[in-house]
This record gives C-alpha cells, structure tokens and sequence, in this order.
C-alpha cells in the first residue's frame, strides 16, 4: 500500500503522524511511504532519517495522492481539495469542528478512520489516551502561567511556599486528562479538588499518586460553588465521539474570581465550558466576565517530539494492520468498526451525524 504522511498546517502544529522507526516497519514488510518534505523537522526527525529508514521525500500533492494518508490533526480548509477517495487516519473531532470538513469527506468519498474513537477490546480510547496525559499535564503549567499578573492573572503561584500551599485548583472530570491535570497540580503544592461522579474511583486513585486530592461530587451546585473559589478551573469532561456537555455555564464563570483562569482541554469536542471557544497557539487566551480562558484546541502540538513519540506508539499498529488488510481489517472488528466515522459517502459514527444535524447522512455500518 502507498502512504502517505503530509506535513501539519495548522496554527503552530508540529506533531507528524509517524516516526522514522514506524517508516523503517512498513517498508520492510512492503510498503510504500511517502513523507512530504520538512514533515518531521518541528519533532526533530529530518528528511534525511525519513530516507534512510526507507521513505520517499515528496511534494504536499504526492503525499496526499496515497492510498492511506496518516495525520494528526483534522484535514485543514485548504487541504480539501487533497481528498479523493483515500482512507484518511487522524484525530477527526468531527462534532466539535464546523460541519464543512465532514460534508468535504462525504463529496470527496473519504474512509474518515477517527483516532479518537477508536476502542480496544475493553472499550478504551488508546490513540486518545497519550495526547489527553500530554494535555492534562499542559493544563495546569499552562493554567499557572497565565495566572500571572502581567498575563491578565490574578497573580496566584500555584506551588507549595516555604511548606504552605498555594492556589486552588477544580478539575472537572476524572479520566485520564483531570488524573494527570490533578498530579501536576499536586506536584506543584496547589490545593486540589476533582470533580466527579464516581467517588469510589477517586478512592482508589486517591490511594495512589492523587492522595492530598478532594473529591466533589459532580452536580451543577457544587461545581457553581467551587468554581467561586477556585484560581483555576480545568475541563476535562469526555463522552466518547460526541460533543461534550458544558458542565460550567457562563453564570458560574460570572461568578469567578477577576483573574481567574480556564482551561478548557474539552476544547476539541465542543467545549465544556460554556464561554470557551477555539484559540490558537499563536493566540491563546481571551478574557471573558474577567476570567482568562485558554482554549487551544491543540494543546500537546507545543511539545511535538513528546506527543509524536507518544501518539505513534501506538497508533502504529493500526497503521501496520490497515496497510496490510485495508479497511475491512476494521470493518469486521466490531471494536476497530468504532474508529470509522464516514465510509462511502455517508456518516457512518451516529453521534457525529446527530451533533451536526446531519442524520439524513447517517447510515449505520
């Protein structure tokens, strides 16, 4: 099979979707793999290590001209006119982004093959997982830097001063985003409280490496109260494949302290804050009802050769297996079938399609 690996182009993105290593894999057993120039240097791997693992350097045209073409953000507008016909595998996001790139896939025939929805055996999201601890982990250093005063901050240092903590810090949400946002925010001294609906869980993760950690059970009164308090506020809410609901209304951030900060890692999905929209690296907060909201819809592109190396190890398995039996290898596991959300010209994922008002689109597989 020819793949192909683009070059990321969306604001301040320098992840690639596969390793020399993972070049070096396919060819042997066959294939071919196309990396458009310059693709790996924001990650540190250069055209001449993509070479010598076996690669072909090409053009933007040649790499999307694939069979497969592996990414790791969501084709951009100007990349429209590069889909015909391929199997594309990349985070989609599909229902948190404008409906025009899932309309482009279903003209242009594209097998759209989501990480973020794909599961294993027992239901878990495994190319979803590496990129929500990078971005847990980002949420509160990013969260602590805008709380300076000269970014707008209300001039709290979450750390641990001379053995007194400082600085309050909600998480809402308790999965693999609000566990590492919860670490972090420990390791730093910062006094914690996690909201969930699962107080059991928090047990046995308060056993391990979040004890010092509150818990909160997960309603509208008690995230409102806590929100009142709290110097930072990171969303972490996921329901698999659909939009997320907003768990903390513009009267909540109303309510918050001027100069408190927002981090929204729910951001891809829609949102989990209701004032939250998509920023950009190059441009990352804005301020709303004096709360400063950081909402980068693609946190873990700052730190590209972690989040690469991290996001290929596993993803490249799925690749292997999609070279070496195409799409039906995913049409008959019922668990793989998860990650397909449009398939011969019809949305296929039915919370995609509900989300966009696009059911008379929608065929199940």
């Amino acid at each position: 099979m020819k793949i192909g690996i683009p070059k990321e182009i969306k604001n301040q993105e320098m992840r690639v979707a596969m390793t020399p290593e993972g070049v070096a894999r396919l060819t042997a057993a066959g294939h071919v793999v196309c990396v458009e120039q310059a693709a790996g240097e924001g990650s540190g791997f250069s055209d001449a290590e993509y070479q010598a693992a076996g690669a072909k350097i090409v053009s933007a045209d040649q790499a999307w001209a694939s069979d497969l073409v592996v990414k790791v953000k969501e084709p951009q507008p100007t990349e429209y006119d590069y889909l015909n016909g391929q199997i594309v595998f990349t985070y989609f996001h599909l229902s948190g982004v404008d409906k025009a790139l899932t309309l482009a896939l279903l003209k242009k025939n594209v097998t759209a093959i989501a990480y973020e929805t794909l599961e294993d055996e027992n239901g878990h999201l495994p190319a979803l997982a590496p990129m929500s601890a990078v971005a847990g982990n980002m949420s509160v250093l990013m969260g602590n830097y805008f709380l300076a005063r000269f970014n707008q901050g209300r001039g709290v240092l979450l750390a641990q001063v001379l053995g007194e903590k400082s600085g309050k810090v909600l998480v809402v949400g308790d999965g693999i985003v609000g566990q590492h946002a919860a670490r972090v925010a420990l390791a730093l001294g910062a006094k914690v409280t996690i909201a969930g609906l699962n107080k059991t869980k928090f047990q046995a993760l308060a056993e391990k490496d979040l004890a010092g950690a509150n818990f909160l059970l997960s309603t509208p009164e008690n995230i409102a109260l806590c929100t009142q308090e709290s110097d930072l506020v990171v969303g972490a809410v996921l329901i698999k494949g659909t939009r997320a609901p907003k768990v903390v209304s513009e009267d909540m951030i109303r309510q918050m302290q001027p100069g408190a900060v927002v981090v929204d890692v729910s951001i891809d999905q829609g949102g989990c804050i209701e004032t939250s929209r998509p920023t950009s690296h190059a441009d990352p907060v804005f301020v709303k009802h004096d709360v400063v909201h950081y909402c980068v819809t693609n946190m873990p592109g700052a730190y590209p050769r972690t989040s690469t190396i991290a996001l290929t190890r596993v993803t490249l398995a799925y690749i292997e297996l999609l070279a070496n039996e195409g799409v039906e290898a995913f049409l008959k596991t019922p668990n793989l079938r998860q990650a397909i959300n449009v398939y011969q010209g019809r949305i296929v994922y039915k919370a995609v399609a509900e989300d966009l008002a696009l059911m008379d689109n929608y065929q199940a597989l």
